[in-house]
């Protein structure tokens, strides 16, 4: 019996749902190639063990900042914009600091 166009499309919808978990051998899915490139490149392409990646933190996990670092950087930006919103808001928010001081005396000398 000669296949119709009904049971040939059967046919191909079979294939594409069957394709994706056969690749030919020595292939990867793309992701799989990406974070095996990711893990190679860490190491320097060295093979990852479990001791190497648990030797420091994620490298999505942004290490923890200075809290008094940044509040002097937010202390210099209030400064360098000079308004009464830029200090008013610097005390606001650090209001306990010891540059809250100074922020305050700086305010006090702006016109109104």
């Amino acid at each position: 019996m000669k296949p119709g166009p009904f049971s040939a499309g059967v046919l191909g919808v079979l294939a594409v749902l069957a394709g994706p978990d056969r690749l030919p051998v020595g292939e990867q899915p793309a992701m799989v190639g990406k974070a095996n490139a990711d893990e190679s490149r860490k190491d320097g392409g060295k093979e990852s063990g479990k001791e190497s990646r648990m030797a420091g933190p994620s490298p999505s996990v942004p290490m923890a900042r200075d809290p008094s670092a940044t509040v002097a950087r937010e202390y210099e930006l209030a400064r360098r914009q000079g308004t009464r919103e830029a200090f008013e808001l610097f005390i606001a928010r650090h209001g306990d600091d010891p540059l809250a001081e100074k922020a305050r005396a700086e305010l006090k000398q702006l016109p109104r």
